[in-house]
């Protein structure tokens, strides 16, 4: 059994701790959660558990194996690195950093630890986006040329302690969501095209906060010609994303929808054109991060086990957080900017 232990008990925390804990080949040891509010919820829902205030004394006190680190955005570095530099295998949520220098640091003790570091981005464990990106890589709409990303939704949570409405804390809002798209953009069209160049527009509904931007708009430009479109709307309701490709044999059209992205009842489909035969695409397994996370705990366990590498491995994290910062200095100078796999 793998030892496990988490860090942060807010709303995704909990679900964490939940796949943790039901997951037959590891065991939920400890749990560090920063309020006394969220510290009597873990001892509730988890009474096995060994709750602590501080995951500095829980990471001394505890043999573990694995920790998964599930707090406010700018918190990641720090406790990534002492997850590390303690000796243990990370599983970090997104954004990894909100720095590019930090996630080559993360990066960095993890390799020089010989420890798994894998990040979270779930999307790439979908029944439903991963259908996506086993059709293109199987040549079912020929050479992939256009992708288009879009999600429409109601407002961002404030977070504890209204962290995700601090712009000091969360980075910027393309750090929130928009980072999975810009992951998966990438994914898809990998490893034969890699991103060149970026160009974002964004504003706000608040004059008097313009720094949170509502709604965003990215061209992303690979190395091979191909492009994906990136967008997301905050002012709408619900939770609704669609992923379009277009190839030169064919396209494709996904779709999820929910009452919140968190749901366990969605409503989900994949439409595949070949030519012209318009055919729809069976999905077996119920799409959505709350199932999706269960997969990405258990390829981080096999990982940890059996050796290989994890859905979104540390430079996927990088790479993530890269295109996003790209993405905001686009919005701020008013062009298209650069990309490299060396910047910073």
């Amino acid at each position: 059994m793998l030892r496990c232990a988490l860090i942060g008990y807010g709303a995704w925390g909990s679900h964490h701790a939940r796949v943790m804990s039901h997951n037959p080949e590891a065991s939920l040891m400890a749990i560090a959660a920063r309020t006394p509010a969220t510290q009597d919820k873990a001892r509730h829902e988890h009474p096995a558990c060994r709750v602590y205030g501080d995951y500095r004394v829980m990471l001394d006190k505890e043999q573990l194996d694995a920790v998964a680190v599930v707090l406010p955005s700018h918190l990641h570095a720090e406790a990534g690195a002492a997850v590390l530099e303690s000796g243990r295998h990370l599983l970090l949520e997104k954004p990894m950093c909100l720095s590019v220098a930090e996630c080559r640091r993360l990066n960095a003790l993890a390799e020089q630890g010989g420890r798994v570091l894998a990040v979270g981005h779930e999307m790439r464990l979908s029944s439903l986006w991963g259908k996506v990106k086993s059709l293109i890589d199987g040549g079912a709409i020929g050479a992939p040329l256009y992708i288009l990303i879009e999600l429409w939704r109601k407002p961002y949570r404030l977070g504890a302690d209204g962290w995700r409405y601090d712009i000091q804390r969360v980075g910027n809002w393309i750090l929130e969501e928009p980072i999975h798209f810009f992951d998966l953009a990438r994914w898809c069209l990998a490893p034969a095209a890699q991103p060149v160049s970026v160009y974002a527009r964004a504003n706000a509904q608040r004059p008097d906060h313009p720094e949170l931007q509502d709604h965003f708009s990215a061209t992303v430009a690979f190395s091979g010609g191909q492009f994906a479109v990136i967008a997301q709307c905050l002012g709408g309701w619900e939770h609704h994303q669609i992923v379009k490709v277009s190839g030169t044999e064919g396209a494709l059209w996904a779709a999820w929808s929910g009452a919140m992205d968190r749901t366990f009842e969605p409503s989900f489909s994949l439409k595949l054109r070949r030519g012209e035969v318009l055919e729809e695409i069976p999905i077996p397994r119920a799409a959505g991060e709350v199932f999706e996370l269960e997969d990405q705990f258990q390829r981080f366990v096999r990982c940890i086990q059996s050796g290989g590498a994890p859905a979104a491995t540390g430079i996927d994290g990088e790479w993530s957080v890269r295109l996003c910062l790209k993405a905001q200095q686009s919005v701020e100078k008013g062009m298209p900017v650069a990309v490299d796999g060396n910047d910073e």
